[in-house]
């Protein structure tokens, strides 16, 4: 049997507060051996990162292991000193981190970067470090690596700047990887090039990698074991074809089945229950019988942005983003818009609501006319009411100043929607219309899950009784369990209130639950636009081909 490298047991870890100390992990164990990819999974809040940062030694204060062993090939991990901890990272244990552009530091070029790292773990003079920084990137797939040494992280698109991280972890070669989340915000293809990159580094060097991921499809395409976690404690453990198939412990099982299918559409996200309250008779109030035409119809709409001057006296160039001959939404449909990185797909739904403006073409609303035409005051805001927006982050979209309360209530009186001795009375239902308390409305927004402000986003755009949402990347950040409540309850809304929706999304088996129709975009235009079913079943365009073939599912290797 290959040799553990790494073992954590009986590992608990808290953080101590003035009310009580706080247990983060109870009693861990773990296993990992040199050639395997261990999976650790959970929703958040479970531990999963606190255990990744514990072996590295990176706990934030004031945390600290209160108990049991992190033994590195025999070696107690808890016993060294903050000085011999420092000269392992990096040298025998790399990380990579969630988010890639906090990781990399923006003032510097992505090879001084990396040079620098090698030059410092592997004592080397700058100008071989060099040599070897554009040798490891472009063992990690960066084309052109020696050109592009001299190039910025933004200069890098979101699967090339992980690609970078990578390397910063492999600088040194380390014996254990922990990837932290390192697929979260990647689109399906980027997501697999970066999934098959760590397995390629494993088996080629033999290391111990640590996968840790809410995302139980980046498991089963990657992993050899997993290791479930709920609430600090350990649930669930086995190799992960075992754990996927035939779970034992029911908060796995919940956990599996909640992942939506991308194979097939299920009731539960198409047929969810109803209900209705007092409140959607308010939400309704001024909706007329309509007709089941076209909502929002885009015509020849392109937008072109700046590129940067090569040189101080040459021309700034212009790219072209988004080149569409035409695109429409029915009233009550749910239109999907998948796509990779940087394909478009954000734009063409900020166009077709008016937050940015257009190059050319035109944008038109079956009640308020072309876009263009909407320059008086009034006519602005009635369609601010009918034309809203739920955000990726919900936690930048909320003002971390202001209650929930007051935030729900200001734009019901900016509108002038209710009496304001009403309006207390309408926030607290709305609130508890999208599957909250209302007394949360006393709260904060940084005193809630990222699932709980993810509603309080919808209860906002609910709040003007809109006709159409446009969803950009609602989901992509929430545990599973919390997607698919997020999911139900949008698709209970659009049924109880007739809402038309552009659905924006990089997540393929999400968009095939909610949508009616697909459009699938690529480099600004639109590729295949069919019925949902149609589309997934049998797609016609060899790039839908290509991104249904990636998209990874909970089904083992």
């Amino acid at each position: 049997m290959t040799e553990i490298l790494c073992r954590t047991k009986d590992l608990k870890i808290t953080f101590p507060h003035r009310l009580g100390d706080f247990t983060a992990v109870h009693g861990f164990d773990m296993e990992v051996r040199r050639g395997e990819i261990v999976g650790l999974i959970g929703e958040s809040g479970a531990g999963k990162s606190t255990i990744g940062n514990a072996i590295m030694g990176l706990l934030s204060h004031p945390g600290k292991v209160s108990g049991g062993r992190i033994d590195l090939e025999g070696e107690n991990l808890i016993d060294l000193s903050d000085a011999a901890m420092a000269r392992l990272r990096g040298r025998r244990i790399g990380m990579i981190f969630q988010d890639p552009m906090t990781s990399l530091n923006p003032l510097m070029t992505v090879g001084d970067q990396l040079a620098e790292s090698i030059a410092l773990l592997r004592d080397l003079p700058m100008s071989e470090a060099r040599k070897m920084a554009a040798d490891r990137l472009d063992g990690v797939g960066i084309p052109d690596a020696a050109s592009r040494m001299g190039q910025y992280p933004h200069e890098f698109s979101g699967g090339m700047r992980q690609r970078v991280v990578i390397a910063l972890a492999m600088a040194g070669d380390p014996d254990l990887l922990i990837a932290d989340e390192p697929t979260t915000a990647l689109d399906v293809s980027v997501q697999k090039q970066v999934l098959d990159l760590i397995r390629s580094i494993c088996v080629e060097r033999s290391l111990g990698v640590i996968l840790v991921t809410h995302d139980m499809g980046v498991i089963a395409e990657t992993a050899d074991r997993v290791y479930v976690m709920r609430h600090g404690k350990l649930v669930e453990t086995g190799p992960t074809a075992q754990v996927i198939h035939t779970p034992t412990e029911q908060y796995t099982q919940d956990l599996i089945a909640a992942i939506p299918s991308i194979e097939r559409r299920e009731d539960r996200f198409r047929n969810p229950a109803q209900k209705t309250g007092e409140i959607d008779q308010w939400l309704l109030q001024g909706h007329k019988d309509e007709s089941s035409g076209d909502y929002v119809t885009a015509s020849a709409l392109t937008k072109d942005f700046a590129t940067r001057k090569k040189s101080f006296w040459g021309k700034a160039g212009t790219f072209r983003a988004v080149d569409i001959p035409g695109l429409s939404i029915k009233r009550g449909e749910v239109l999907g818009l998948v796509g990779e990185s940087g394909s478009g797909k954000s734009t063409l739904g900020r166009m077709m609501t008016g937050l940015v403006l257009p190059t050319s073409g035109n944008v038109r609303y079956d009640d308020h006319g072309p876009l263009a035409d909407v320059r008086s005051r009034a006519r602005r805001k009635a369609l601010r009411r009918d034309v809203q927006v739920v955000f990726q982050d919900p936690y930048s979209s909320l003002n971390g100043r202001m209650r929930v309360d007051h935030i729900l209530a200001e734009p019901i009186r900016f509108h002038g929607l209710a009496a304001r001795s009403d309006i207390p009375r309408l926030v607290g239902a709305l609130l508890e219309r999208v599957g909250l308390p209302a007394a949360a409305g006393r709260k904060f927004p940084h005193q809630f899950s990222g699932g709980q402000r993810q509603r309080i986003c919808i209860a906002r755009a609910l709040s003007v009784r809109p006709r159409f949402l446009l969803c950009d990347e609602p989901t992509s950040a929430l545990d599973v369990s919390i997607q698919a409540d997020m999911l139900a309850l949008l698709m209970e809304l659009r049924r109880s209130l007739g809402l038309t929706m552009l659905f924006v999304s990089h997540d393929l088996a999400v968009v095939r639950q909610v949508s009616d129709r697909v459009a699938v975009m690529k480099q600004g235009k639109i590729v295949e636009c069919r019925e949902a079913e149609a589309l997934y079943d049998s797609p016609e365009n060899d790039y839908t081909r290509m991104l249904l073939a990636t998209a990874p599912r909970a089904t083992g290797h």
